[in-house]
């Protein structure tokens, strides 16, 4: 049997815990709305060009979470290299792979666009297992969508660390 607070004493520690939160220092990334440092920093990032597919869908994805907008001169350019490797592992009785590991990494600057110099420099990885089939056409497809999943959680890395950087040069 387990034992609780009686009800008005629980109400004033919930009460007090409420009021003690403002003072753990924890304040929201994205304060403000669009209008806040944080959104501003990432709406004035420009994305290198970077080759190949991969390259093309990370780019894309960046440019959706970063929301730039207009011809305004950026303050920040972002450069990626990425490595992109299909791994197989699983090995039948005759020697067939089964199962592919690909994993997709990427090393990112953010430059100041003025001056040239490296404000952050960070990597990101993500993995996707696959399941080879008998069809060739059916592995090529479930590598072609897990890139596009991997590309998409790349971004999403890039777009949190880049954002907490943000937060943290601005002084909030």
């Amino acid at each position: 049997m387990t034992r609780s607070l009686p009800r008005p004493l629980a109400l004033v520690a919930l009460i007090g815990m409420v009021l003690a939160l403002p003072g753990c220092g924890l304040r929201p990334l994205y304060a403000n709305g669009g209008s806040g440092p944080v959104a501003s920093a990432l709406t004035s990032i420009e994305v290198a060009p970077i080759g190949g597919q991969n390259g093309w869908l990370i780019r894309n994805a960046l440019n959706d979470r970063l929301h730039r907008q207009g011809a305004a001169t950026p303050r920040f350019r972002l450069e990626v290299e990425l490595d992109d490797q299909i791994t197989g592992f699983g090995i039948r009785q005759d020697n067939a792979i089964s199962r592919e590991r690909r994993t997709l990494r990427a090393r990112y600057r953010l430059l100041d666009a003025t001056t040239g110099s490296v404000v952050l420099d960070q990597t990101a990885a993500s993995d996707a297992g696959i399941d080879v089939t008998g069809s060739e056409y059916a592995t090529v497809a479930a590598e072609q969508t897990a890139l596009e999943r991997l590309s998409e959680n790349l971004a999403d890395q890039m777009i949190a660390r880049i954002a907490t950087y943000a937060g943290r040069s601005a002084g909030q």
